[in-house]
């Protein structure tokens, strides 16, 4: 199977584009993110709405949503820098840089909380000068492995997507692979999922998708991409005219 040339590509954050020093801390924090998020969400719907109506209301996404106590509490007592805490994967850059001479549209999404952590470690490394576009967890009001942060990166772009298309979204886990699968079916485009590593490796094989997808290190992604963008120039694309429906947002 011929790789198909991505002319959008969306990375994860946490076990993707940076790794963890201690990687337990990655699912320890994310757990806690959810169950800290649903747990707010519950009770507010218990006592200021009476019980009724849904306990996450369809316009909540709409406005700026509080911060999730719990992680923010667990970075502030660790004292820790985020240098201390995760370091970009080997070949990172080099990649990066290879889409940016290409003319590639980048974006990246995170189960995790935005403030106080992933828009630390963007400034930290200078990663933000490569990702216009973010999702952390409160701007979204469900988190991987439902495709509403690849439908909202997507929307953020402000691209007008078509049958050509072809989004790469780079993951690492099960969730990522299952993130990607759903949103491609709710977008004109292809949305491929791309195993990082070998837990994501595991789904791709469940899920029947070419090993052609499937990348061990960012070298390897690397070395595969680059004969492809240098053999293939960026097609002429429109901006600001994307609309991606209200439905497929909250999709899954």
């Amino acid at each position: 199977m011929a790789i198909k040339r991505p002319t959008i590509i969306i990375f994860d954050m946490d076990g993707t584009a940076v790794r963890h020093i201690n990687p337990r801390l990655l699912h320890i924090l994310e757990w806690l993110d959810n169950v800290g998020y649903k747990i707010s969400k519950f009770f507010s719907w218990l006592f200021r709405q009476g019980a009724k109506g849904p306990i996450i209301p369809l316009w909540h996404k709409k406005r700026k949503q509080p911060s999730l106590i719990v992680h923010r509490a667990i970075h502030k007592i660790r004292r820790k820098p985020v240098e201390q805490i995760v370091q970009p994967c080997p070949g990172l850059y080099d990649l990066l840089e290879l889409l940016e001479q290409h003319e590639i549209p980048l974006a990246l999404v995170s189960n995790g909380l935005g403030k106080g952590y992933g828009h630390e470690i963007l400034e930290k490394f200078e990663l933000n000068k490569y990702f216009p576009v973010t999702v952390f967890r409160e701007d979204i009001t469900k988190s991987k492995p439902n495709p509403e942060p690849i439908l909202t990166a997507l929307r953020q772009m402000n691209l007008e997507l078509n049958d050509k298309d072809v989004v790469w979204y780079i993951g690492d886990r099960r969730k990522d692979i299952i993130a990607a699968l759903a949103a491609n079916n709710d977008l004109p485009c292809s949305v491929l999922p791309v195993a990082f590593g070998l837990h994501a490796a595991v789904t791709m094989v469940e899920k029947n998708i070419s090993p052609d997808y499937i990348y061990m290190s960012f070298h390897e992604m690397y070395d595969v991409l680059k004969p492809i963008l240098d053999d293939n120039p960026p097609p002429p694309r429109l901006q600001n005219t994307a609309i991606i429906s209200e439905k497929a947002t909250t999709a899954g």
